[in-house]
């Protein structure tokens, strides 16, 4: 199938070879596009009134549109570029302002929470005489306690007691690391649900289950994968939540609780393979739908402004 609209894209990605990377050249080729991958850290910018330009190299990038996957240890610098290209009349996929609000996780709880989308209760502070409450405001033990800049299920531990939770807070505070206290849903068994979200709508979803012993069910940590059937009211939820956070395409994850959805994250680089493989739906052919029917120049909320 070929689009009737050429475009002109870049992926900004530190590798050819990652999958999502290579299923999104795949689909904009099919339809006829011309799309090249940017390492975006090669990348460097002029910032003058006259006009702002991107450079790799001795190269001036230009795109019709670009698609941001930002590498989560690299979000001041990714953004900054995706800025740049907004400043310059090009449409992204995702917007710098978006990225950056989803990569907070503070932030984006409290953006979703304002707007009444059910969260796991959730426990914030930076005294450490206030450990006691932080671990009462959750319900007690279990709880989760995760870092504030940890991914892909890194920095997240389960304390089963009180005794763990408070040795847990007081090993990661001696770090000067900033910590979410998180109530524990038990009764989600370990498992989530990815709803891949694209233009407003739930393309793909599917279940991930942890392995025997494990409460994380992020696939790289040894977890399972396979379609699931959410409910209007999980869809919803999810549709929401990425608009809320003002992305186009995102990853939200959500538990199953006795009291309906509840969100545990919103992933502005969501990868393809997971979803791909489980569901067997081409994501990545619906993205580059999206920007066919979306890419015009200048056509974002904040053109670099935030």
């Amino acid at each position: 199938m070929s689009s009737e609209r050429f475009l002109k894209i870049g992926i900004l990605s530190r590798s050819k070879e990652l999958y999502s990377t290579k299923s999104l050249v795949t689909a904009a080729e099919e339809r006829g596009h011309d799309i090249r991958v940017i390492d975006y850290l090669r990348c460097h910018m002029t910032i003058k009134s006259t006009g702002p330009q991107i450079f790799l190299g001795d190269e001036a990038l230009e795109f019709d549109a670009v698609i941001p996957r930002i590498g989560a240890t690299h979000t001041f610098f990714g953004t900054a570029a995706v800025r740049q290209f907004e400043m310059m009349g090009t449409y992204p996929l995702n917007e710098s302002v978006a990225i950056s609000r989803s990569r907070d996780k503070l932030r984006s709880l409290q953006l979703l929470a304002r707007k009444g989308i059910g969260l796991p209760v959730t426990a914030f502070a930076h005294d450490s005489k206030a450990t006691g409450h932080l671990i009462k405001s959750c319900g007690g033990a279990p709880l989760v306690i995760k870092l504030l800049e940890g991914t892909q299920g890194v920095g997240v531990v389960l304390a089963e007691t009180q005794k763990a939770a408070e040795s847990v807070i007081e090993a990661f505070r001696g770090l000067d690391a900033h910590i979410l206290a998180q109530e524990f849903i038990e009764e989600a068994g370990g498992s989530d649900i990815r709803c891949l979200v694209v233009g407003g709508k739930v393309v793909a979803s599917m279940k991930r289950q942890g392995k025997d012993g494990e409460f994380r069910s992020n696939l790289h940590r040894g977890g399972s994968a396979k379609i699931v059937r959410i409910t209007p009211e999980e869809r919803s939820t999810a549709v929401r939540a990425a608009k809320i956070m003002g992305l186009n395409l995102a990853g939200v994850d959500l538990l199953r609780s006795n009291h309906g959805p509840v969100i545990m994250e919103v992933n502005s680089s969501p990868g393809l393979e997971g979803i791909e493989t489980a569901t067997g739906i081409d994501v990545a052919g619906k993205v580059i739908e999206f920007i066919e029917k979306n890419a015009q120049p200048h056509r974002t909320k904040t053109r670099g402004k935030g």
